[in-house]
């Protein structure tokens, strides 16, 4: 009896388990999946908690009751990977020994890597929302906030869901808007790079809806440290922000058992093939979502569509064929703009967001980089579609690689 050992439940650890439970025969393969706890979150309702959308009760399940049977859970922490022993070392002693490795552990918010930030006014004047401690906290300080400067800032990337502080800010405008305090409330966002987003058409389109909401830009502004008691952001190049309230987006970190087991980069995440997801130097292991370095968002599109590639590499290399590069790079993602409207994007390695229609060319129902209530429902609706079909391992119709069909590339 051979093993795959997947390290991680979430989104890409409970598709990659179902998918290949369903495809290995169970005389011959053991799947196993390890987390810490049983704890499955919805990680995108956390941008609507802080505004009172979303309840923190309603955004978890049990991980095991997403798994097809056949799935063994493991619960608890990991302590070491040993790649060269092919055995995983969980910190309670217990021994895993696997003959294919997945790595899905996501990645980690670590604040404290930011000078000051954690310290003082931590959880007084300032907090993540990408925790539900952090989401929580800000849900009752924003029942609180009667007016002053609202900082949204990105400490550095890459981060989980690269366009969720811009939501943020989006919805913090529709929030103030409906509480009738909007003009006592300045919202700034700050961001380490040179403007709204990473690529150049569909920044100048966020760009624009920024300025049209009165949301201030600080662009290329990269956090040296954060004065609490001072409540004010200190910039690398001098510059500095005062805040009445300071919405972080810490520093992103991969998995602590990645870096400890020296298999990672120089922030933890695992160095992998970004076309085929083997891991660099181990053709045991292979990896998917945001524990990885490829270039591409760190968010639940692409953990989707990587697992299509991974599960059909995965496969090959059980029979000993080589590996397919298949994947592009593809992502896609609904943006709350607030006030019941939402864009939506769709881009890959080579290939910026283009105008068009989604996913039938020409029909739609969805805009691609043009505002509609349509893709704000679009967004409410997946939550439905992430427990009972993508967290599942189902397929969804959409193809992993990202197709021009329906595109408009001027």
């Amino acid at each position: 009896m051979k093993t795959i050992v997947i390290l991680g439940a979430g989104t890409g650890g409970s598709m990659m388990a179902n998918r290949l439970r369903r495809a290995l025969p169970a005389r011959s393969w053991n799947v196993v999946a390890v987390d810490r706890d049983d704890d499955h979150l919805y990680q995108p309702g956390l941008l609507f908690v802080p505004f009172g959308e979303s309840r923190l009760e309603d955004l978890v399940r049990s991980r095991k009751s997403l798994f097809d049977p056949g799935i063994d859970l493991v619960l608890g922490e990991l302590a070491h990977i040993d790649a060269v022993a092919r055995r995983v070392i969980m910190a309670d002693g217990a021994i895993l020994q696997y003959d294919i490795l997945i790595v899905a552990t996501g990645c980690r918010l670590a604040p404290e890597g930011t000078d000051g930030l954690v310290e003082r006014g931590w959880r007084e004047s300032a907090s993540d929302f990408y925790t539900p401690e952090g989401a929580g906290w800000l849900a009752r300080a924003l029942d609180r906030f009667d007016g002053g400067r609202l900082v949204v800032n990105i400490v550095e990337m890459p981060i989980k869901c690269p366009v969720a502080p811009l939501e943020f800010s989006f919805l913090a405008d529709a929030y103030f808007t409906r509480r009738g305090i909007r003009d006592r409330v300045e919202i700034v966002y700050a961001t380490p790079l040179d403007a709204a987003f990473t690529k150049p058409r569909a920044a100048a389109m966020l760009g624009g809806l920024l300025e049209e909401r009165k949301i201030t830009v600080e662009p290329n502004f990269s956090v040296e440290k954060v004065d609490g008691t001072r409540r004010t952001l200190i910039g690398y190049d001098g510059r500095e922000i005062e805040y009445d309230l300071l919405v972080s987006v810490p520093l992103h970190r991969g998995s602590a058992v990645i870096d400890s087991s020296g298999l990672g980069d120089a922030s933890g995440f695992l160095p992998t093939d970004p076309r085929t997801l083997v891991a660099k130097g181990h053709d045991h292991i292979f990896a998917l979502g945001d524990a990885t370095d490829v270039p591409t968002s760190k968010a639940g599109s692409v953990a989707h569509f990587q697992s299509e590639v991974l599960t059909e590499n995965v496969l090959r290399a059980i029979a000993g064929r080589s590996l397919l590069p298949d994947y592009d790079g593809h992502a896609n993602c609904f943006i709350e703009t607030g006030h019941g409207k939402g864009l939506l994007i769709d881009f890959n390695y080579e290939t910026e967001p283009l105008p068009g229609r989604f996913p039938l060319p020409g029909i739609g129902p969805f805009t691609l980089l043009e505002e509609s209530h349509v893709n704000h429902w679009g967004k409410m609706a997946f939550r439905w579609a992430y427990w009972n079909v993508l967290a599942r391992g189902k397929d969804m119709p959409l193809d992993h690689r990202m197709l021009m069909a329906g595109k408009r590339s001027a």
